[in-house]
This record gives C-alpha cells, structure tokens and sequence, in this order.
C-alpha cells in the first residue's frame, strides 16, 4: 500500500510541476521563461516526481504504474479549467470519464 501512496504523490509532484511550468508560460519570451521561478520549480518538481515514480516502481508492476500515471490528465483538465480558465466541454468530461475508468480497471485488477 505505501507504493502506491508514493505513485500517488509522484502523479501530484508532477502536476505540481506542470501547473507551475504553465503559470511561468506568460512571459514575454523564450528566455524570460526558461529563468522565471515557476519554470525553475516546475522542473525540481518534474524531477521530484521522477524520483517518486522510481521508489513506486518498485513493488508495482510498471503495466500497472504508467497507466495509473494518466490519472494526471484528468487532474490537468480541472487545474487548466479551475485555475487558468480553459474550455471544459461535455465532450471533455465524457473523455475525463473513460480514462478515470480505465484507471479504477487497472489499480483494481
């Protein structure tokens, strides 16, 4: 049980990543990005996560693992529509829907 709390805090560490890579997406240019603060923790996070996802590899089979990874996309959809005001349409809800299924498939098998 405690790998899978650990993938469970790698999937978070990463989406903390990538929330913070999009929020530093608004700078001017290229560069002005590349060294903002939000893109500098979005990678320490990214790399956090990776480290996480090693320890959960451990004991979860990585058939297993990666899938239950595709989790954060359904967290990405609700932080890109809370947090940065992205379409949210039923047709996205019905996709959302599938993967969180396919995710309950996999952990539960």
């Amino acid at each position: 049980m405690t790998h899978w709390a650990v993938l469970l805090a790698a999937i978070a560490t990463s989406m903390a990543g990538q929330t913070l890579l999009k929020a530093g997406a608004g700078a001017a240019d290229f560069l002005t990005q590349l060294f903002d603060w939000r893109t500098i923790g979005g990678l320490a996070l990214y790399g956090g996560a990776a480290m996480l996802y090693i320890v959960a590899l451990r004991r979860i089979p990585m058939s297993v693992a990666l899938p239950a990874t595709a989790i954060s996309y359904i967290a990405a959809a609700l932080i890109g529509h809370y947090g940065f005001g992205e379409p949210l349409t039923p047709r996205h809800v019905a996709a959302i829907a599938l993967i969180g299924g396919g995710v309950v498939l996999l952990a539960f098998s």
